[in-house]
């Protein structure tokens, strides 16, 4: 029985209970619409100020085990605000008459509570909605709040993010705003190697660094550090153990440029960065052995080739006019094309995001100039199997996207990809996988690939060469067995070889170009270099 002390008589015809019940959900609803993590509180207290606030006569009808463990669990989660202040997704300010006085109460001991961690749960709904014959409170988690990992449960990953929320504060004690900000500036010179690979998480330390400046209220000041640990990009709250702790460290200790430079180039260098430079122990193998098996992961490493009409493109050649016909006037020219005369423009100098933005939208074909000579050519891959589950960071079951890229460091030769120097026709454009569908991930950098036209990687055809799989790509939950990973990598081969459409020249965000591309619209022809990003 959920009732802890025998039914009295009540009459609730006037108490407004299912339009109270209603009020909940929906302002759960509406606040986790636009906040997407929960916090749980040291809140005490809270179900015995629900019934003492409730009429007398009415309190042991309300007094049983599923409304208590409701307001218990629930009722103590708050979501954290930009300023720092907190707000109840359960207890509003609008309750029916009869509860109004419980949910003010309630209200105001969770709003003066303390946040004590990131709350996770693996079941969708909270509360229990029927007990017997009565009808209890129970919210419904948006999808993205409710925790699908098999390999930790919610205890163990709640743990793991006030872990964070201890690494982070260590970071901040560690290296101050003004050591901050000359990181930042130097990051965005672009004058340090691979400088976009740590410019988001300096950017966003700088930011967090303001924002507690500009706050006196302890508590405040608290609940932006919980909101930012629990918020932040995978890796970003492990300051000292990253690159970007390398470079603070250099900055703090006053080393000259040069050796900034050449210290940090040589940690970036993309052989070394992210990548376990010894064979895996024999314990991470057997460790990898058992998370791979635990999150069914097995599929998942296992890559392909990508195909063009698989790719989220920004361009695609538009379509031709369908065939001339062969009826009595069909050599006659339509008005329109009548001593149509297309003009040839000398090669213009632009930016990706000019061209982009004033050149792509009318652009009918594009072709690229492949000189002889080492370029950034590379391919865009995917999951073999279609049910593997997600691996990389910017897959996941709400939103799939299996897909990853690579080219080879120095470069590689355009007969390397099966074709020759010269015009090559451009099937496709499109941005690097982690830029699809909005996604911002700023340590992955940013880049546009031009799919070619019969462009393959010779040097994958049947060999076991790698397949890809970067550590710096992957899942957090895969970080401890990456050395696993990346050897297991090195030797698989990437199938679907014979099918591959989604090959070509890959030009990266803080580099340098010297890429030509003929475009021909329905007004002419002009030959465009672009020679970096904006």
């Amino acid at each position: 029985m959920d009732e802890i002390v025998a039914q009295v008589h009540f009459d609730g015809s006037t108490d407004q209970y299912p339009e109270f019940l209603l009020s909940i959900k929906n302002r759960f609803d509406a606040i986790t619409a636009k906040h997407k993590t929960l916090f749980s509180t040291d809140s005490n207290g809270l179900f015995e100020a629900y019934l003492s606030n409730l009429p007398e006569e009415s309190r042991q009808h309300y007094t049983c085990h599923a409304w208590r463990e409701f307001i218990e669990k629930a009722g103590t989660l708050v979501v954290i605000l930009e300023d720092g202040s907190v707000e109840s997704p359960v207890w509003g300010e609008n309750a029916p008459p009869f509860f109004a006085a419980s949910v003010k109460a309630m209200r105001e001991i969770v709003l003066n509570a303390r946040v004590t961690g990131v709350f996770l749960s693996e079941k969708p709904v909270l509360g229990r909605p029927i007990t017997g014959k009565w009808e209890h409170i129970s919210i419904k988690l948006p999808d993205e709040l409710v925790l699908r990992s098999q390999l930790f449960n919610a205890n163990q990953a709640m743990a793991a993010k006030t872990e964070e929320l201890n690494t982070l504060q260590n970071g901040l004690r560690e290296y101050s705003l003004n050591t901050v900000e000359q990181a930042v500036t130097l990051l965005k010179t672009e004058s340090l190697y691979r400088s976009e690979k740590c410019l988001g998480v300096a950017e966003w330390l700088r930011d967090l660094h303001n924002r507690l400046a500009a706050i006196q209220n302890k508590r405040r000041r608290e609940n932006i550090l919980w909101l930012a640990a629990a918020t932040s990009p995978p890796g970003y709250c492990h300051i000292k153990s990253t690159m970007i702790g390398t470079l603070l460290d250099d900055i703090a200790a006053g080393l000259p440029f040069d050796d900034v430079s050449a210290r940090f180039a040589a940690k970036m260098h993309p052989l070394q960065y992210q990548r376990p430079q010894a064979p895996p122990a024999a314990g991470n193998i057997e460790q990898a052995e058992k998370i791979i098996e635990k999150m069914g992961l097995q599929k998942s490493l296992v890559r392909r080739f990508a195909r063009l009409d698989e790719l989220e493109t920004i361009w695609l050649p538009k379509k031709k006019d369908p065939v001339k016909g062969s009826g009595v006037f069909s050599h006659l020219l339509p008005k329109n094309k009548v001593n149509e005369t297309h003009l040839t423009i000398p090669v213009t100098a632009m930016t990706w995001r000019k061209f982009s933005e004033t050149i792509l939208p009318m652009a009918e074909s594009i072709e690229y100039l492949a000189e002889n000579k080492k370029a950034n050519y590379g391919a865009i891959l995917t999951a073999f199997y279609e049910d593997a589950p997600p691996i990389l960071q910017w897959d996941s079951v709400e939103k799939r996207n299996p897909f990853s890229q690579y080219v080879y460091h120095g470069g590689t030769n355009i007969t390397d990809w099966n074709l020759q120097p010269g015009y090559i026709k451009v099937t496709g454009v499109c941005y690097q996988p982690s830029m699809w569908y909005g996604g911002k991930y700023p340590h992955q950098s940013q880049s546009v690939f031009f799919i070619l036209d019969g462009a393959r990687d010779r040097q994958k055809n049947n060999q076991s060469n790698g397949n890809a799989l970067f550590p710096e790509n992957l899942i957090s939950e895969l970080r401890e067995i990456r050395s696993t990973i990346e050897a297991y990598s090195r030797k698989e081969a990437v199938k679907g070889y014979e099918t591959a459409s989604a090959c070509g020249i890959k030009l990266e965000y803080g580099s340098t170009w010297n890429a030509v591309f003929r475009i021909t619209t329905n007004t002419g022809t002009a030959s465009y270099k672009l020679d970096r990003w904006d």
